[in-house]
């Protein structure tokens, strides 16, 4: 189906243009969506209940050594290798030009053999100075958040939970350097996977591989509170660990995968603007869908109160953001304002013709959210 045929659908009206929507400032005040990579993945794994192994971990008591984690799919499995290791303070660092990192890792197409394993443990630790086969889809690399992994795991030892404002201010343990995927140093071209189901999508394995490297991260802390506290320490519990998210030092390779596949951009921009414009032109909402919309609202305040950025434009919008969400809750409590005809189109124009760009990005997620 063509950008052509979808928009054929839609009364013109509901349809925001290129030369609103294609805007460097809009798109960076974008929020994901329910249409977004990682939820089209979690979606998949909870609907076909993929199973999660960790098939090995051979480190030592400093957690340096080899750990095996599969996800197991309702027609094959999917491994990620992790290597981690002690670097010298003096090596430490998130730039392009390091040639050491505290874990490497290769999702590997199955389940690895253990002269797998030996073949990768002399090439991943070296990333782009490695050779890797077809039987590798994803090359990564990570480095330690320090102060956020050892409170974490100095708490757990002590058989407590780590601090949570610590925790809030960074929200990970580790943060991928490079996700590299589809044909890279040797690596698994995109056509042996492009028919699969769960690889359809876009970055699905790669985004797989940052899943599995989250778990290996939160693996990793509770069994070296383990290793320090013997039985009085405890593992996070499960608010906590739902928490943690993986940090991404720069992304700087989508600068050029933007600039060189523009239809791919086209595609993933018209699904969005096709998916709110839909929303936008429905007359009479569906049953419990407005009640879902004012409940998120009502999340997504909570949620905008744990941002932290240092940056102080940032900031600066972020507080806004905060002050139009509840402006616009106080809005919906009427609901002249909101039980009436195309009710959608309503609360968008009101925050279209009121608020920020973040805000009305944020609330386009939101109204296209209980449209699954």
């Amino acid at each position: 189906m063509t950008a052509d045929t979808v928009l054929l659908d839609i009364d013109s009206d509901f349809m925001r243009p290129p030369e609103q929507v294609m805007r460097l400032d809009r798109m960076g005040s974008s929020f994901p969506t329910r249409l977004s990579f990682m939820r089209t993945l979690i979606r998949r794994m909870s609907k076909e209940n993929w199973k999660f192994e960790r098939i090995s971990r051979e480190v030592d008591k400093d957690g340096y050594g080899v750990s095996v984690y599969s996800a197991i799919t309702p027609l094959r499995t999917y491994s990620l290798i992790a290597f981690t290791q002690e670097i010298p303070a003096e090596m430490r660092t998130d730039r392009v030009i390091a040639e050491v990192w505290d874990a490497t890792f290769s999702l590997f197409d199955g389940i690895p053999a253990q002269d797998d394993i030996d073949y990768l443990a002399n090439n991943t630790p070296k990333q782009e100075g490695g050779r890797y086969r077809p039987s590798e889809l994803v090359l990564a690399r990570a480095n330690k958040s320090l102060r956020v992994f050892e409170n974490v795991i100095a708490s757990l030892a002590k058989g407590i939970q780590p601090d949570l404002d610590l925790l809030s201010s960074v929200g990970y343990l580790m943060r991928t350097t490079a996700v590299y995927g589809s044909g890279k140093f040797g690596c698994a071209d995109r056509a042996k996977i492009a028919d699969r189901e769960e690889c359809k999508p876009p970055f699905q394995i790669e985004l797989l591989a940052v899943y599995l490297i989250r778990w290996f991260t939160i693996d990793s802390v509770e069994e070296l509170a383990k290793e320090r506290g013997g039985d009085k320490a405890v593992r996070l519990n499960e608010n906590t660990r739902q928490f943690i998210g993986v940090g991404n030092s720069t992304g700087l390779g989508m600068a050029p995968f933007l600039l060189k596949h523009p239809t791919l951009i086209h595609n993933w921009v018209v699904a969005k603007e096709t998916a709110l414009a839909r929303v936008r032109s429905i007359e009479t909402p569906l049953q419990g869908t407005l009640e879902v919309f004012l409940k998120s609202l009502l999340q997504v305040s909570q949620h905008i109160d744990e941002w932290n950025v240092e940056d102080a434009v940032q900031a600066e919008r972020i507080s806004c953001l905060t002050d139009e969400i509840q402006a616009l809750r106080i809005w919906c409590e009427d609901e002249s304002n909101i039980f009436r005809p195309y009710p959608w189109n309503g609360i968008y124009h009101y925050v279209e013709d009121n608020f920020s760009l973040e805000c009305q990005e944020m609330i386009v997620s939101l109204i296209i959210e209980p449209h699954g």
